[in-house]
């Protein structure tokens, strides 16, 4: 049983949670709570953390079993409670944290693997919390993946993985250097038509149709798209406000345009 902070394997959890840096040398992100280590891919689990009155529990057992593991894997480490809490990244602790090795994906495999392409471009997004509802709505709306710019939030830091709910180990995310660059020349060569939500739209979102390859993008919260990568989009379009309001949250800016496209499909 781990019993103090100081142990190396607790320094080591802690860096993962707080540095993006060390997630990325590392090649992993800290999954906590029982939705994510229920949702966990068996194959991609390192290491699973149980605080003592977890480990206890039926559920956990349950869980493990799943994954192919029981309490005694060499993967499974009980925590002393009072150290966990320290450990985790939560008001309100669950008992269980996982260590989960990062998917490299490829943009010419998800273009190959796809009948009809539907991507979220996202230019410079910050919010966390926009970031993992953005990819939980995609994953309910069918996106074959998100793509960022390098300037945009990390979607291994703590607060996007628990709003993604879980969908984080099955959307394709994928952060790019340049979007002009390495992005959208393919997207021109798989005939994949782009539109970018812009309070200057020539139609409103549903007066266009996402039947065919269909990438949107979403900018900044605070200043939207550039103006570089707004000149880029084949179309701009937007969506209509009553009152004085101007421009929607980004991830629902993001779910209405994403459900649209869905619903043209169905």
């Amino acid at each position: 049983m781990i019993t103090s902070m100081s142990n190396p394997q607790m320094k080591k959890v802690q860096q993962l949670l707080k540095k993006a840096k060390t997630r990325r040398e590392e090649g992993l992100f800290a999954a906590e709570g029982i939705k994510m280590f229920g949702e966990a891919p068996s194959d991609r689990i390192r290491k699973v953390y149980a605080a003592t009155s977890f480990a206890e529990k039926e559920e956990f057992q349950r869980i493990l079993e799943e994954k192919g593991m029981d309490s005694h894997s060499d993967k499974v480490e009980i925590v002393d409670d009072k150290v966990f809490k320290n450990l985790s990244d939560t008001v309100t602790p669950q008992g269980v944290l996982c260590l989960i090795s990062m998917k490299n994906w490829i943009l010419s495999k998800m273009l190959e693997d796809a009948d009809k392409p539907l991507f979220m471009i996202l230019e410079d997004l910050q919010d966390p919390g926009n970031l993992g509802t953005i990819i939980r709505t995609g994953e309910g709306a069918g996106v074959t993946g998100v793509i960022l710019s390098k300037t945009s939030v990390d979607v291994f830091n703590p607060k996007v993985i628990r709003s993604t709910m879980g969908s984080v180990y099955r959307v394709p995310v994928l952060y790019v250097d340049s979007i002009e660059e390495e992005v959208l020349p393919m997207l021109k060569t798989h005939g994949i038509t782009t539109y970018a939500a812009h309070l200057k739209g020539e139609n409103n979102y549903d007066q266009e149709d996402y039947g065919k390859g269909t990438a949107f993008f979403i900018g900044n919260e605070g200043n939207g798209l550039s103006d570089e990568l707004t000149a880029c989009a084949d179309t701009l379009i937007k969506i209509p406000m009553a009152g004085q309001v101007e421009s929607l949250n980004a991830a629902m800016a993001s779910g209405i345009l994403m459900y649209e496209a869905a619903r043209q499909r169905r």
